[in-house]
């Protein structure tokens, strides 16, 4: 008996001195000074086992409530802080702009870009890539009328695929990827492709696929669980994807080689392969194939899945709310009429604007940004975050932040409104993120939005595939947050 009692005591004090342990590792002012508070960590996993794996924003925003806007919390072996709130989350990006300006290592990311690129890649690479691809988008017509010319002639090729439908019921998701994507077809190759081409087909589902692979609870598990990274999962299917897309650039690089003409360039490959021709002397140039595959993949997967899922979300919207697309209806036809739907309108039309502001907004798609990284020690809110956190600015508590909009759990276009239905910027629409890591592709996406938005709604009455069964608006899961795939009727408007 004594023996036994000897040594279930003693298991129980050697159990509370590895928990004590563990414990003064987290909150030690020795090794991380006045670090941000947080729940404690369980030995491997951290945090894990609080945290739902498929909306982790909404974990991260539960936890805001109880530890405050800047807070602390380890996914298995990642330590982390969480920045909520507008003021917080504003304050980090751009009142501390360099301060939180690096990309964190995510496993999944290093092994998909191997640091190569522009929105996982470092230091000099990062801002030589950024600033090329800005400028080269820029003379491809980015923000300009050239580009909108383009869009335009896409939403006209994607209205005549929807209206060959008559009315009947269709999922919207492959038609909307594709007709974005040729916006970014169009400017990485100088064309198009049909709708009916198998390469459109083969890099849209690639694309759709590893995007919503990448929003997985097995990815989220893959990226801080370092040894999941030797067993079978999803990791190994995206890879497998990125290889396939690797293998198709390729080709298409070599085909541009073989045409490449300085003053005839047909779009982004081109003007890259120029720029490396004329720094292949140099054995430092960030010019090489690496750094065009890793730009062409992202160009593909950021500049379609995010705007395509945002004008489903619209759509969804719409569909769910016939009021509300009654309004937008109406303004179309008092401003537009049958006349095609230009930039030009939208200062006319702030209901449209504000309907596309909202669902912005509301689709919240993606909710936790994409993660920084401290550059330097910095003293943030009272706290000390040491250099090379990994840092999560909660996009979705800024969104939904009840001190900037009045109803943040609602669709409510009026958040976009002044009392006499005119258009209003409100300062906490972030929906691309801020400060030095702000999306490349904004102006771009702002513009595809309202165009294929407001044209789409010109020529459509959007409804339920059927009345006897509920319509639904909710998320689905992926990187970019998409609505879940549901048939709706794209009705011709007489």
């Amino acid at each position: 008996m004594d023996f036994s009692y000897s040594a279930i005591t003693l298991y129980t004090l050697s159990l509370l001195l590895v928990v004590y342990m563990f414990k003064k590792l987290w909150t030690s002012d020795a090794l991380v000074g006045n670090f941000p508070p947080g729940p404690w960590t369980l030995p491997v996993i951290g945090n894990l086992h609080m945290i739902n794996l498929k909306r982790q924003s909404e974990t991260l925003t539960k936890l805001a409530s109880k530890y405050g806007p800047v807070y602390s919390i380890q996914m298995g072996s990642v330590k982390m802080v969480v920045l909520s709130g507008y003021e917080t989350v504003k304050s980090a990006l751009v009142d501390y702009a360099d301060e939180f300006a690096e990309r964190p290592h995510i496993p999944i990311f290093e092994e998909i870009n191997e640091g190569f690129g522009v929105p996982f890649s470092h230091g000099e690479n990062w801002k030589a890539m950024r600033r090329f691809t800005l400028s080269t988008l820029r003379d491809f017509g980015m923000g300009k009328r050239t580009i909108e010319d383009r869009i335009i002639e896409e939403c006209g090729f994607l209205i005549k695929k929807l209206e060959s439908l008559e009315g009947k019921p269709t999922d919207l998701t492959m038609k909307t990827n594709s007709a974005i994507g040729n916006i970014i077809i169009s400017i990485i190759f100088g064309h198009r492709f049909d709708y009916q081409d198998p390469n459109l087909h083969k890099i849209m589902r690639i694309i759709d696929q590893n995007m919503r692979l990448l929003g997985s609870a097995s990815i989220a598990i893959y990226n801080v669980l370092p040894f999941f990274q030797y067993l079978h999962g999803s990791h190994k299917k995206i890879m497998r994807n990125i290889k396939d897309l690797q293998a198709f650039f390729k080709v298409k690089i070599a085909e541009h080689l073989k045409q490449l003409a300085k003053d005839d360039q047909r779009g982004f490959i081109d003007a890259f392969l120029i720029k490396q021709e004329e720094e292949k002397s140099d054995p430092d140039t960030f010019f090489h194939e690496n750094n065009l595959l890793s730009i062409l993949i992202t160009l593909f997967m950021a500049g379609t899945d995010t705007t395509s899922s945002t004008i489903r979300w619209a759509i969804s919207i719409m569909t769910l709310h016939p009021d509300l697309q009654k309004r937008v209806h109406d303004e179309i036809d008092k401003v537009i009429g049958s006349a095609i739907p230009k930039i030009d309108h939208r200062k006319n039309m702030p209901y449209t604007n504000a309907v596309i502001h909202e669902t912005q907004r509301f689709a919240n798609i993606l909710p936790m940004n994409l993660p920084r990284e401290t550059t330097r020690d910095v003293i943030f809110q009272g706290y000390h975050i040491p250099k090379g956190t990994y840092i999560i600015p909660l996009l979705e508590t800024v969104l939904y932040d009840k001190t900037q909009f009045e109803k943040p759990g609602c669709f409510f276009p009026e958040h976009f409104l002044d009392s006499e239905g005119q258009f209003v910027k409100r300062s906490a629409f972030i929906p691309f993120s801020a400060g030095r890591r702000v999306c490349a592709g904004e102006t771009l996406a702002r513009m595809e939005l309202f165009l294929f938005f407001t044209s789409l709604m010109q020529k459509f009455t959007f409804c339920p595939a059927s009345e006897t069964t509920d319509f639904h608006v909710k998320p689905s899961v992926g990187l970019a947050i998409p609505p879940i795939s549901q048939e709706i009727c794209c009705v011709p408007r007489i």
